[in-house]
C-alpha cells in the first residue's frame, strides 16, 4: 500500500526509512557506505523535510516499510540547483531550474524490488503536483533507477552532469495531459 506521511510524521519515521535507504543503497549495484547512510538520517532527509513543497510516499507491506521516494520545490540558491545551474548550458538552467520539484530519493528493499513498487511510488510522489517540470540526477550508467525514470517519459537533459550522473527531466504539463 502507498501512502503520503505529512512533514510532520517523517522525521518519527526515520529509523524505518533508514532502514530502506540502506537496505537499497548499500547493496549492489550502489554500493554506499555506512557514511552515506549516516548523512541521510542526520542530514539531508531532516533538512529536506523543512523544504518548501515538501512530500513523501511510503509503501509498506502491512507494518513494514518497504520502500519510500519523497521531494520538493526546488529553487535557485538552494544547493543542488545552484550545483546543477552551474554545470549545464544557461539556456537549459533557465528553462528548468527554479520553482521546479526535485525528485530526490526513491528506495525499496532489494527483496521487493522488480513488483511495481518503485513505479507506484513514483508515480504517487508526482501525482497532482502544482509544479510544471521535475529535475532529478542518477547514475549515468545502466542500473534500475535509470531504466525506471526513462520509462516513465524522463528525459536526459545533460549527459554528464558531474563524473557519474547525468541530468533528469520530466515535463508535467506533458505528463499531466496525458495521464
Amino acid at each position: 500500500m502507498i501512502s503520503e506521511v505529512s512533514r510532520e510524521d517523517v522525521l518519527p519515521l526515520l529509523p524505518e526509512l533508514v532502514d530502506v535507504y540502506r537496505a537499497a543503497f548499500t547493496a549492489p549495484p550502489y554500493n554506499e557506505d555506512e557514511l552515506s547512510v549516516a548523512r541521510f538520517r542526520d542530514e539531508q532527509l531532516p533538512r529536506h523535510a523543512e523544504r518548501d513543497g515538501f512530500r513523501c510516499v511510503v509503501a509498506r507491506d502491512g507494518e513494514a516499510t518497504i520502500g519510500f521516494a519523497y521531494g520538493y520545490t526546488g529553487r535557485r540558491g538552494q544547493w543542488w540547483s545552484q550545483y546543477v545551474a552551474d554545470r549545464v548550458p544557461e539556456e537549459l538552467a533557465e528553462e528548468w531550474i527554479g520553482d521546479h520539484f526535485e525528485f530526490v530519493e526513491l528506495a525499496v528493499r532489494p527483496e521487493q524490488q522488480r513488483r511495481g513498487i518503485g513505479r507506484a511510488l513514483h508515480d504517487a510522489l508526482l501525482a497532482d503536483l502544482p509544479h510544471d517540470r521535475a529535475l532529478l540526477a542518477t547514475w549515468r550508467d545502466d542500473r534500475p533507477a535509470r531504466r525506471l525514470y526513462l520509462a516513465h517519459g524522463w528525459r536526459v537533459l545533460e549527459q554528464e552532469l558531474d563524473d557519474d550522473s547525468s541530468l533528469l527531466g520530466l515535463d508535467l504539463k506533458v505528463r499531466s495531459s496525458c495521464d
